[in-house]
């Protein structure tokens, strides 16, 4: 039986948080930004609030009908920077010593400001992310993925990405996500992403694996192919 998905609106921008919030609790990338559980119970999910509200203005939540799992992409259109190269290696963007731009910059500090404001990792990770991304092609982002931990498993974070997916091999369109485990990664593999050749690393705290996704002209992936980003 397939898996009802449908496109979130604003009414369910509190399901959404919840999800993520829960979905990522564990996550290793998490745990760097809000060391300690306690601190983390109490303050992770105004990210993934702020996260929510980024991609519900600005790109597409996709929700399973039930509301156990949810996928949050961005269109990212075609800019002055390379992607990956025909070796499957992004080229490093401007700024590769890990600068980036002023409105990259101004937007990390407003998400600081609005999240934690005491806690510069917020602000880091922020930059971290935008000056790593590659670019130069359009492509869809696949920000995060989050299912409810008990409905892990059943390949529902599978079933949501290939939803955009065979999208993106309808219109040519690569995609782009960061992994945040080598387990993720074995799991991303199966969909068709290839690691980029560059992890990006954390100071003083866990790797990440981007990767990236050439558009399919042959059969699709198989089912329960792939689960949760950080679960």
């Amino acid at each position: 039986m397939g898996v009802a998905i449908r496109a979130a609106g604003a009414g369910d921008r509190e399901l959404i948080v919840r999800l993520l919030d829960e979905a990522f609790q564990d996550d290793p990338v998490s745990g760097w930004v809000f060391p300690g559980e306690e601190y983390r119970r109490t303050t992770h999910h105004r990210l993934m609030a702020a996260f929510t509200d980024i991609v519900l203005a600005e790109g597409r939540i996709d929700v399973t009908e039930d509301g156990s799992a949810c996928a949050l992409w961005l269109s990212v259109p075609a800019d002055g920077h390379e992607g990956p190269d025909e070796g499957g290696t992004a080229a490093a963007p401007e700024g590769a010593d890990g600068s980036v731009g002023a409105d990259e910059a101004d937007d990390a500090v407003r998400m600081r400001e609005a999240v934690d404001p005491a806690n510069p990792r917020v602000e880091e990770i922020a930059r971290l992310l935008a000056a790593s991304h590659p670019a130069g092609r359009a492509h869809e982002y696949l920000w995060m993925i989050g299912v409810a931990p008990e409905r892990q498993g059943e390949g529902l974070g599978g079933a949501l990405i290939r939803h955009v997916l065979d999208r993106c091999d309808r219109e040519g369109l690569p995609a782009y996500l960061e992994a945040s485990s080598t387990r993720s990664t074995k799991l991303y593999e199966r969909l068709g992403f290839t690691f980029t050749g560059r992890t990006l690393d954390l100071p003083a705290g866990p790797q990440m694996w981007p990767m990236w996704r050439e558009p399919r002209t042959g059969p699709a992936p198989t089912a329960n192919a792939a689960r949760p980003l950080g679960n």
